[in-house]
């Protein structure tokens, strides 16, 4: 499994259509787009510095199968927000994400020189249990704050410091 630049005409409009399903997307709140994601916002996004992601693959043929990003990169504060989506579902629930997830972090803390990273999960969604397994402690609870289908749900908050990550 590898990580892979979005570099290419290809692989935008392949991150893009991911991102932009309404059920992957319920789950996700991409900063800034207040409308649907699309190859343009995204080579944007990621050309602008505040937004890294990278396209993980499948171990035999590197054939893409989800995105991981990194979000809000603030080099000053040292800090960045992680999320990951499982674009390609036939590899759903085979530890893909975990693994990707894990060399991001790696990424972050040595490549970025990051000391802490966040992210958010949606009560109820299995994700966090890849947090947990990353070592991400539960740092706190936004309520109500996260609407899918009309309904209100809470986001569970966590964080992992540079100390503590190792990479799986």
């Amino acid at each position: 499994m590898n990580l892979k630049p979005i570099d290419s005409p290809e692989l935008l409009n392949l991150a893009a259509a991911w991102l932009a399903r309404e059920e992957d997307s319920q789950w996700l709140h991409p900063r800034n787009a207040a409308q649907a994601v699309t190859p343009e916002w995204l080579k944007i996004a990621i050309q602008r510095g505040g937004d890294v992601l990278r396209l993980f693959t499948a171990d035999r043929d590197e054939a893409p199968i989800g995105v991981v990003g990194l979000s809000e990169v603030d080099r000053n504060y040292r800090t960045a927000r992680i999320w990951i989506l499982v674009g390609n579902k036939s590899f759903h629930a085979r530890g893909y994400a975990t693994r990707a997830a894990s060399k991001m972090l790696t990424f972050a803390f040595r490549e970025l020189e990051l000391h802490a990273v966040n992210t958010w999960i949606v009560e109820g969604n299995p994700s966090v249990r890849i947090a947990k397994r990353l070592n991400f402690r539960l740092i706190g609870r936004q309520r109500e704050c996260h609407y899918i289908d009309g309904e209100a749900h809470d986001r569970l908050w966590f964080d992992l410091l540079d100390s503590e990550h190792r990479e799986i």
